[in-house]
């Protein structure tokens, strides 16, 4: 087979990972270009949500996960003023429950390894690490990518089609000109990784919480961690008159854990990240022979832990688009504008929509207002059918079928 007849992939995140894997899985070769040196280990996403366990069983990777990662079938609302619980969502519970009906807490460094780690002994894939995009060129015939190689050489890649998986600040959609719209929130968000264990506090705590909280809201997930035994982690907003040396004062974060979860004990604060959060969507996720998923094609706030299963929802669905293409003659034009408008309106109608009403339900400042809102969700919760549909939308099961439904 011509070195030229391949999916160029940019970008070896989870996204990117999931997608040559997936390839693989059809026989269609693939180069997987990565501007670092290894994948990086950081305190990003580690929730894959039932769907998408669905689809990393479908690849092979679900024993990985399950012994690596953390099973979460419930998650708690609670009011930080009070202490109360306000909501219980069990996905084991429900009606009529998914496949794999928990959450399951595998970091996203962690997807990525297990996946290079299958395709370093597989022929089909081409791994280049320290390869950055310098530009790209499309024909009738395929797509070529200029890079920077590890020795610091320009060399050409040729393909017949090129993906951006490489991230918010994506190279191949700014040199494709596409427009990224939407909006940045004014406040920084804070991440707080602690192996601090709160199952120890006298609380209503599971593996994944929601705190609400008129000034600081925060989020509160278990994950594995590196060693296994167990690693917290938060996210909350800031204000933004904060400076950076403000809010990452070891003082500071203290202070914010202790407010949500008082504890007689200093937390061990493993990593902090602070950094700003956006909610934009591409205008188009194809153009020609260059596609876009994951978060060069949307990126949005982390209440809910959507941003990851989103990605992954791309790369299943285009993996199959360029299935089409490769065994059955598929035209990749209209294919390839079916995908954006599917994963345009998954993505616009539900994780947009709903991380927004996320961030705002927990944040809500107006006394009536948030009353309504707590009382809507413990409503929800005490009601099957209320209850079940909460779990389908806010674990992205209405996002996927319905986006998949789109003609």
């Amino acid at each position: 087979m011509a070195h030229t007849d391949q999916v160029i992939i940019v970008g070896a995140g989870p996204v990117g990972a999931v997608l040559a894997l997936a390839l693989r899985k059809m026989d269609i070769p693939v180069c997987l270009i990565e501007a670092l040196d290894e994948p990086e280990i950081d305190c990003r996403a580690a929730s894959c949500h039932p769907p998408t366990v669905a689809m990393l069983d479908d690849l092979g990777l679900l024993p990985i996960g399950l012994e690596e990662g953390l099973v979460s079938p419930v998650f708690h609302y609670l009011d930080r003023v009070t202490g109360e619980l306000i909501g219980k969502f069990d996905i084991g519970a429900m009606q009529t429950p998914p496949a794999h009906p928990y959450v399951l807490q595998w970091e996203q460094y962690k997807i990525v390894f297990a996946v290079l780690d299958l395709l370093e002994k597989d022929s089909g894939a081409n791994v280049r690490m320290s390869t950055q995009l310098l530009g790209i060129t499309q024909d009738d015939n395929g797509v070529c990518a200029s890079v920077r190689n590890a020795d610091g050489e320009q060399e050409d890649i040729r393909g017949r089609f090129l993906v951006g998986s490489d991230g918010g600040r994506s190279t191949v959609r700014k040199l494709m000109d596409i427009d990224f719209e939407g909006f940045t929130w004014p406040e920084r968000f804070i991440k707080i990784d602690t192996r601090f264990d709160f199952f120890q506090l006298d609380a209503d705590i599971s593996n994944r919480n929601y705190f609400s909280d008129p000034d600081e809201w925060m989020n509160l997930f278990k994950a594995r961690g590196p060693d296994g035994e167990g690693m917290w982690r938060s996210v909350s907003p800031t204000r933004p008159e904060q400076t950076e040396e403000e809010l990452l004062a070891p003082e500071a974060l203290e202070a914010k854990l202790q407010k949500f979860c008082p504890s007689a004990q200093p937390y061990d604060i493993v990593t902090v990240a602070l950094y700003h959060v956006h909610q934009r969507v591409a205008a188009t996720f194809d153009k020609g022979r260059v596609l876009l998923a994951g978060d060069a094609a949307h990126v949005n706030n982390p209440v809910g832990g959507m941003g990851m299963n989103g990605g992954i929802h791309d790369a299943i669905n285009l993996a199959d688009k360029l299935r089409q293409v490769w065994f059955d003659g598929a035209d990749y034009s209209p294919l390839f504008a079916h995908y954006t408008r599917q994963r345009r309106k998954g993505q616009i109608d539900y994780v947009q929509a709903q991380s927004i009403q996320n961030k705002e339900t927990l944040g809500e400042r107006d006394p009536v207002l948030r009353a309504e809102k707590l009382a809507a969700i413990r409503h929800q919760s005490e009601t099957p059918a209320l209850h079940d549909a909460f779990i389908r939308r806010s674990c992205m099961i209405d996002s996927l079928n319905d986006a998949n439904a789109t003609p």
